[in-house]
């Protein structure tokens, strides 16, 4: 089969690579359809996520047919179509009881793409196939269901759900790529009063208003903190959302949280980032971050 492989700092190719295999009596073989490119697939190639080796198949989004199960399996059959979680999870290990299949300790969490061969290929290996697939419906847009492998629970879970967006609040999302539009549109599940969206593209900016931004803050044009606190009138901003995984960014966020706010750290960060603790901390600030847990992909 073809696949989009891992080289090194810089470096991918696209390859000639012998198919899957069942290993496990757990594992579920998928034929992908459609696939897509991750901002942390960008982080792998420039560096940042040491721990995938050269040889790697890249990607962990997707959607296909099964084409071949365990024994073991019992949800999914030869035929079906499906989605796949970007986190494989066995559901039942202490991690996984605790809703943190992100972490989950039997083989799971982020494999695909990072630690065994991921989904930017013809064919790909899911471990604990009946925890981490989900069953499309007929009449679903495969294309459009992409984006729930990764993208959209991201936005949603790391964002808006650890962010604690209420009604009422005024929410930052620095940066307007996919992850922060999932953010700007699961946002729009709680009310908050007012949506700010930082950027430096006009045409992300741009879509971002369609999607229902209120504000939008072009970083190219002038200086996104001042603007945003001229904006709140000094007062900063509820929910500050790091969408990027810059140490720039990061620091906006400090720089624009009001008292008692949440910073939710959403990107990939590959260096250190300055923590303004002396200012922070009599400010009763929160700050979160992690990685996905799928868990709200149903």
């Amino acid at each position: 089969m073809k696949a989009l492989i891992y080289n090194g700092v810089g470096q991918k190719e696209w390859v000639d690579k012998p198919m899957p295999t069942l290993r496990d009596a757990t594992d579920v073989i998928v034929k992908l359809t459609a696939t897509t490119i991750c901002g942390t697939d960008l982080h792998i190639l420039k560096g940042d996520v040491p721990t995938v080796a050269p040889g790697i198949t890249l990607g962990h989004e997707g959607v296909g047919v099964v084409e071949a199960v365990g024994p073991a399996i019992r949800g999914f059959k030869p035929g079906d179509r499906v989605l796949i979680a970007c986190i494989t999870a066995c559901g039942s290990c202490r991690n996984c009881r605790k809703g943190m299949h992100a972490h989950c300790t039997d083989g799971g969490g982020w494999q695909l793409g990072h630690m065994i061969d991921g989904t930017q290929a013809e064919y790909v290996r899911i471990p604990h196939g009946d925890f981490s697939l989900h069953r499309i419906p007929e009449g679903m847009d495969e294309e459009a269901l992409v984006m729930l492998s990764d993208i959209l629970p991201t936005g949603f879970e790391i964002g808006v759900l650890s962010g604690k967006v209420t009604p009422g609040d005024t929410v930052a999302i620095v940066g307007a790529g996919p992850v922060g539009m999932a953010a700007l549109l699961t946002a729009q599940f709680y009310a908050p009063a007012r949506i700010i969206m930082v950027d430096m593209d006009p045409k992300r900016l741009a879509m971002a208003r369609q999607f229902g931004a209120s504000d939008t803050i072009d970083v190219s044009e002038g200086n996104a903190a001042e603007a945003i606190m001229a904006m709140t009138d000094g007062v900063g901003v509820d929910v500050a959302m790091e969408a990027v995984g810059i140490p720039k960014t990061f620091e906006l966020c400090q720089d624009i949280i009001a008292p008692g706010g949440r910073i939710a750290n959403i990107g990939v960060h590959g260096t250190k980032v300055d923590l303004a603790l002396e200012k922070l901390w009599i400010r009763n600030i929160s700050i979160s971050m992690g990685l996905v847990n799928t868990d709200t992909m149903q």
